[in-house]
């Protein structure tokens, strides 16, 4: 992994310039090849002068802010992952940003190893994927996963997922009528778990249902106090 992340490029849009500067020197340090910009045009222009391996975005900035940025790239089809900083904690602000089609997000202010934890965990995500070539697709009751080509099925409507909630509800599936309690979905997903304060596997979850269950049944069990499971419906 530390090859990988040493040859990585990415571009850090924020219009804070305290927070560019930190940041630019901090990933520069862990081996980061860093761009900057000062607000969401600048980043568009840069990522269409030549692309980068990760984006983090501050949602809040002047003109085109992270979310105008994250949406315009994946209506043109790039699929570069985007870590989206918001300084407002409510869920709706992140739902935006996962709307918009950021990867994951990260509520200021941040510890740099959270940060860190994140950006290796999209680098990880967005890593071709080699071996299992004989894997087929996993099914649970009416969903059909396919691992290779990162898809999903419910019945015949195809579901379109983020990195981090198609490998969230991989393992759901991988693991379905057993509960994973929420370290070990931290660990598995992030690769660090940020404590029973967070509330971003709760987000995620929240925002996979709304997608995965569109009015039918529901599939994402919470068992209070523990965690979450995958219920096949008989």
């Amino acid at each position: 992994m530390g090859a990988m992340e040493s040859t990585a490029t990415v571009l850090v849009a924020d219009d804070d310039r305290a927070i560019r500067e930190s940041l630019e020197r901090a990933l520069q340090l862990e081996g980061y090849t860093v761009r900057t910009a000062a607000d969401g045009v600048q980043a568009l222009a840069s990522v269409h002068a030549d692309p980068v391996d990760l984006l983090v975005l501050d949602v809040m900035m002047p003109g085109v802010d992270g979310l105008g940025v994250a949406r315009v790239l994946r209506a043109e089809g790039d699929r570069t992952p985007v870590l989206m900083l918001t300084a407002r904690v409510e869920t709706p602000d992140r739902v935006a940003g996962l709307d918009a089609g950021a990867d994951d997000y990260l509520a200021k202010p941040f510890e740099l190893d959270e940060l860190l934890a994140r950006l290796r965990a999209l680098l990880r995500r967005a890593a071709p994927v080699t071996g299992d070539a004989g894997e087929g697709p996993l099914r649970v009751g009416e969903l059909l996963l396919d691992t290779r080509a990162r898809r999903v099925w419910r019945g015949e409507r195809e579901i379109e997922l983020s990195k981090t909630e198609f490998d969230l509800l991989e393992l759901l599936m991988r693991n379905a009528g057993i509960v994973l309690d929420h370290a070990t979905i931290y660990d598995r997903i992030w690769g660090y778990d940020f404590g029973p304060e967070s509330k971003n596997l709760a987000v995620y979850i929240s925002y996979l249902r709304r997608k995965l269950e569109d009015g039918g049944p529901p599939l994402i069990q919470t068992v209070r106090g523990v965690g979450y499971t995958l219920r096949p419906q008989g």
